[in-house]
């Protein structure tokens, strides 16, 4: 697998994450119950980070070999 056809997955695994994040926001707005209300919150900050760092990972993935590509000074390959 090459790292373009590895951005692939990342994106992928990124837009689950969003979709996933979206209907727990609004489980979280449609729930009268504050308990559930808050293990979703607390769900949705903990999947936050997931998706930032997929995303991030797709990018870098994609342009790795494009030269004028900066390259992310968090992740090294």
């Amino acid at each position: 697998m090459t790292l373009r056809e590895l951005s692939y997955e990342y994106k992928a695994h990124a837009d689950t994450l969003s979709l996933r994040m979206k209907q727990l926001r609004l489980a979280a707005r449609e729930t009268e119950d504050p308990e559930r209300r808050h293990r979703l919150e607390r769900r949705i900050l903990e999947l936050r980070p997931l998706l930032q760092e997929a995303r991030e990972l797709a990018v870098l993935t994609r342009n790795y070999y494009d030269r004028r590509y900066h390259k992310n000074e968090k992740y090294t390959l």
